[in-house]
């Protein structure tokens, strides 16, 4: 039965190469993808073998380890890392951690246990010790969404810090120069690339520089709402809120509307993270859209490519574009 190690050296190509032309996880060049489909043909290869050409004695499960599934940005990751990882055969343990430490450790202690052969982990923190305890137990990980220090593992996330800089290019233009950002917990990459993400729209070189209003809390309803209402008591009052995700965002919007305040003929709202089309039936926020089925995809993709001896000691760093989709929580001000 020929591999995609076969494919790869018959077209001329890394074996990495040749399993991302295979299932479209990467971009090559027309030419080198159309070397490996045609080697792929003459072999007679078809992508299920990359999944058989697995190391013996495994269990053939994943684990996704995140940090809220009632998030729908989280339900569409794990949606794409299921869909792929059902596609070649595995099964998926989910792991929630609620943004604590000591879930997270007690889940990667139960996962070892279970010899699961390997985990897509969302951090809950920068520290690197959770890949390191998953690499002294011989299982394979890869990190989705956040950043950890060393280049010791593959990192598939999305570019939150320019995604955050458009957004507040789109405020500035729209006359804003009083914009706060209700942000994510310090110390987790995403909420900090896009604190700086914000601090770089406000400090641009290149037109006046505006006052910095950085409120910190947590990825939730309750803290979108406690962070805009401490936002609202401020003298003199934003006419923008930044909000850093979807959660955030909502609660933000409630509290807005509590205090009589309206999206946006008094407030601007711009956020990170789109709601899914079943919550809401006319579109409203002005967002930054991560492609969260796409990054469970390829998270899922490269630990299985990795699984298959196709990296070795290989680490990489696919970081996604993101969309700005603007909508109608917006409006210029004078």
């Amino acid at each position: 039965m020929p591999t995609i190690r076969d494919v790869a050296s018959l077209a001329g190509v890394a074996p990495i190469t040749a399993s991302r032309v295979i299932n479209h996880s990467g971009y090559v060049s027309d030419d080198l993808r159309q070397r490996v489909f045609e080697a792929a043909d003459q072999l007679g290869y078809v992508p299920n073998t990359l999944a058989r050409s697995l190391r013996s004695k495994k269990s053939r499960t994943l684990a996704l380890v995140l940090t809220d599934i009632t998030n729908p940005f989280w339900t569409t990751v794990a949606r794409g890392v299921e869909d792929t990882a059902s596609d070649a055969g595995f099964s998926v343990f989910f792991c929630n951690t609620d943004e604590l430490e000591s879930k997270q450790a007690r889940y990667l202690e139960i996962l070892a246990q279970k010899r699961v052969d390997g985990v897509l982990l969302v951090p809950t923190t920068s520290d690197n010790q959770p890949v390191l305890y998953l690499k002294q137990q011989n299982i394979d990980v890869v990190i989705l969404d956040r950043r950890i220090p060393g280049n010791n593992v593959d990192i598939i996330r999305c570019d939150s810090e320019e995604a955050a800089y458009q957004l507040i290019v789109r405020l500035r233009k729209l006359g804003h120069r009083r914009i706060f950002l209700l942000s994510g917990p310090v110390g987790v990459s995403s909420a900090d690339d896009r604190v700086s993400g914000y601090l770089r729209g406000l400090q641009d070189p290149d037109q006046d520089i505006l006052p910095v209003n950085i409120l910190r809390g947590e990825f939730t309803l309750e803290s979108g709402y406690q962070m805009t209402c401490t936002a609202l008591s401020q003298n003199p009052c934003p006419t923008a809120l930044f909000a850093s995700n979807n959660f955030i965002a909502i609660g933000a919007l409630k509290a807005l509307q509590d205090a009589d305040v309206p999206v946006p003929e008094e407030m601007s709202v711009v956020a990170f993270d789109d709601l899914p089309g079943a919550i809401v039936v006319d579109p409203f926020l002005t967002v930054a859209v991560q492609p969260a089925y796409e990054m469970g995809r390829l998270a899922t993709l490269r630990l299985i490519e990795r699984l298959s001896g196709l990296h070795e000691d290989q680490f990489e760093e696919i970081v996604l574009p993101v969309q700005i989709t603007d909508r109608k929580s917006t409006r210029s001000i004078g």
